[in-house]
């Protein structure tokens, strides 16, 4: 027996070896030395992931360990059910997030600003901050045990993605899905940029909810949080069956300086999503700084005033008595005016839901620019279609392309609960704000001179400032990563992926644009399963932040108790889709599992020395029948594996190994394993190496690093072979 066995198991000594060992190996990369687009190879014999890439703007986080911990099982699993096997690491660029943190950073030692410094000189620093932030997160992804292949690792912004990036935007421009147009938009007054719908975030919040009308002979009383924006207003919407407002519908009401400020012309509309119940069931209507006022403005033809500019002061068109208010001034002089004249009804507290921007908390401000959109609902034919049940020659939508995909089962949610939020975002969806007033991105690949627009740079023309949203580079991750815009081997091979595997919180923000940009570009799907595990919690159920000082650095426990104890304690007890409760009690209780593998591998090891692996051994009935169980128990994890079911899987492992294998089976073992009958011997040496091994190979996915260190060391692996590649054990 190896004398590493007389000391107990250490991590530290052993994680890093042991990850060296596999990368020299070249086992990381699907079926090393067989060719990448072998014909013989089927397609179910593939199984292949992209790992969602980590943004470059710090550490390791408790939800990325909790990802690189799922899908390392998979991928380890699929492995050793002889499956080519392909895992595509990469970072994400992060645009907003990366660039925020970094001015934050130059402003602080500096007092500068990225204007001080100028778009070259910032984006130096910016890509010097990723590149260290990148090596970082590299390192810590390495020590919790992911095998990846890192000779394709990718970079959202780099050269080849850059590639992917234009001729996306290319093609889209070209089948009229990519417009330019003044529409209204989520705008960040700190960030001074627009954020997608799904970058808006919602903080509850008390509100004052005011109830007044624009003027003494003005019939009909409105209700509004914000009644600074009213000086934009252009109409009241109505519901067509409210009896109070029937009459009004059609007529138009001027209000001269309302609230000392401009001249008003509302319109009074109808309009049937209008609630009868809700305020006095009267809606005044600020087109230009409102979503739903904006769509009722393009279907009533109304004028759009916008009030408010993109630092949220107030413009000259809310007239010289407002115009450059900030929104708190202005809403408290127009809350003086209504009460001086008698026009305020009634000052009520509700609970309203605050806009913030999901980056910098600060409120978001909708209102009119000129942007670059993704157009979700114009309809484009289909010219080479693996899309199940759409065919070359339909025309459909971006929309429709996205909840085909799951509606026709091509691709399957896990679990499934997550489809009907899946469609109620799609069935809510509006066209896609792409482009960023940030520098750090993938510039938006278009210059203009005058009135001109080009696709293609030329000499003389200037390109457009802005940046695309990152989840444009980001939505192409699939394809991109295999060498798509070329028709490479790689994605012949592994495209569509095996499973997309990532947090739920992103259903919307990653994995549908994945499913828009793929149904479009390849005119297929880019994964057949999406896995969604919950978010990390501590044990009062908050979730794990910074803010709260609540979150456990997974580098940190794995410097306690290691990356398999860590990686147990993530997968045990938790289905997909569920929040999952760390404390640093339930990962050291899996250092203990480790130890308890270590010590029983020590009592096999240290009690068959003269077993000989070479010569047939009889196996005798009690044998058989712990062999017999240990079948039966292997149907049902292979099922549970088979099911995306890991954590009733890992848990079933520990507990045949803990409970039954190393508290009754060794225990049982001890006095036929000095028995001088030569049968009764061999036979319960045979047996307990057989359960040994087999326990290892299906620990392994689980619990990597001890499972091959004592692969390494056990006495039948003579030629050093590597647990890693080893085969599934057969039921």
């Amino acid at each position: 027996m190896d004398e590493k066995f007389l000391k107990p198991y250490d991590s530290k000594e052993t994680e890093n070896n042991i990850y060296k060992l596999w990368e020299k190996s070249g086992f990381f990369r699907p079926k090393d030395g067989q060719p990448l687009a072998d014909s013989k190879i089927k397609k179910e014999e593939v199984f292949s992931i992209v790992l969602p890439p980590p943004n470059v703007t710090g550490n390791l986080h408790t939800g990325h360990a909790i990802m690189l911990a799922i899908e390392d099982i998979m991928v380890r699993y699929n492995r050793m059910l002889g499956k080519k096997t392909l895992w595509v690491p990469g970072t994400d660029h992060a645009a907003i997030a990366t660039q925020s943190k970094v001015e934050k950073e130059i402003y602080k030692k500096e007092k500068k600003n990225r204007h001080d410094l100028g778009r070259e000189e910032f984006l130096k620093r910016v890509n010097e901050y990723a590149k260290n932030s990148h090596d970082t997160i590299v390192n810590q992804t390495k020590k919790m045990g992911a095998s990846l292949d890192w000779s394709r690792e990718a970079f959202t912004l780099d050269e080849e993605r850059g590639k992917a990036v234009n001729e996306a935007f290319l093609q889209m421009y070209n089948a009229e899905l990519i417009y330019r147009k003044h529409r209204i938009v989520n705008w960040c007054p700190k960030c001074q940029s627009t954020l997608s719908d799904d970058e808006v975030e919602h903080e509850e919040q008390k509100a004052k909810f005011y109830t007044f009308k624009y003027s003494s002979d003005f019939p009909i009383y409105i209700s509004t949080t914000r009644p600074e924006t009213k000086l934009g207003d252009t109409a009241v919407a109505v519901n067509p069956n409210d009896k109070r407002y029937k009459k009004y519908i059609g007529q138009e009401f001027e209000i001269k300086k309302f609230a000392g400020g401009p001249d008003l012309k509302i319109k009074i509309i109808a309009d049937e999503n209008i609630d009868l119940e809700f305020g006095t069931g009267a809606v005044g209507i600020t087109p230009a700084h409102s979503h739903i006022d904006y769509e009722i403005a393009q279907k009533n033809n109304l004028p759009i005033i916008k009030i408010i500019d993109e630092y949220a002061k107030i413009t000259n068109e809310a007239g010289t008595e407002y115009s450059g208010l900030k929104i708190k001034e202005a809403r408290e002089k127009v809350l003086e005016y209504l009460k001086a004249n008698g026009l305020l009804e009634k000052e009520e507290e509700i609970n309203n839901n605050l806009s913030i921007c999901y980056r910098c908390n600060s409120p978001i401000e909708p209102l009119p620019s000129l942007q670059w959109f993704v157009d979700v609902n114009k309809k484009f034919k289909l010219k080479n279609s693996k899309l199940k049940g759409l065919k070359t020659g339909q025309d459909v939508s971006l929309k429709e392309i996205m909840k085909n995909a799951v509606e026709s089962k091509q691709i399957e949610i896990i679990p499934d609960r997550f489809e009907k939020v899946y469609y109620h975002w799609i069935d809510n969806l509006r066209d896609w704000c792409i482009s960023r007033q940030i520098w750090y991105g993938h510039q938006i690949p278009v210059w203009y001179k005058e009135e001109k627009i080009s696709l293609e740079e030329k000499k003389g023309w200037e390109q457009d400032p802005d940046t695309l949203d990152t989840w444009f580079s980001s939505g192409l991750w699939t394809f991109s990563t295999l060498g798509w815009p070329n028709n490479t081997e790689d994605l012949k091979t592994f495209h569509p992926t095996s499973v997309l595997e990532t947090g739920y919180d992103i259903l919307f923000f990653w994995v549908a644009r994945m499913i828009l940009m793929s149904g479009f570009l390849l005119e297929d799907v880019p994964f057949k399963k999406v896995y969604l595990h919950g978010l990390v919690r501590d044990e009062k159920g908050r979730k794990m932040s910074k803010s709260l000082d609540n979150a456990i650095d997974p580098i940190g426990a794995i410097e306690k108790y290691g990356a398999d104890a860590l990686r147990m304690a993530m997968i045990i007890g938790v289905g997909p889709g569920n929040d999952t409760v760390i404390t640093d009690e339930k990962i050291k209780a899996y250092k203990h599992f480790a130890n308890k593998i270590w010590n029983a591998s020590r009592f096999v090891f240290s009690n068959t020395e003269d077993f000989d692996y070479e010569e047939k051994t009889e196996i005798l009935d009690t044998d058989k029948k712990y062999v017999d169980e240990l079948n039966e128990i292997l149907k049902d994890i292979t099922k549970d594996m088979n099911g995306f079911k890991f954590y009733l899987a890992g848990e079933k492992l520990y507990h045949y190994f803990w409970h039954r294998f190393a508290d009754v089976i060794i225990e049982e073992t001890k006095l036929r394993l000095k028995s001088t009958d030569k049968k009764e011997k061999l036979s319960a040496q045979w047996t307990i190496i057989y359960i040994l091994k087999t326990c290892l190979k299906t620990l392994h996915p689980f619990m990597p690093f001890i499972t091959e260190e004592i692969w390494q060391n056990a006495p039948w692996n003579k030629n050093k072979e590597i647990l890693m590649i080893e085969k599934w054990p057969k039921i």
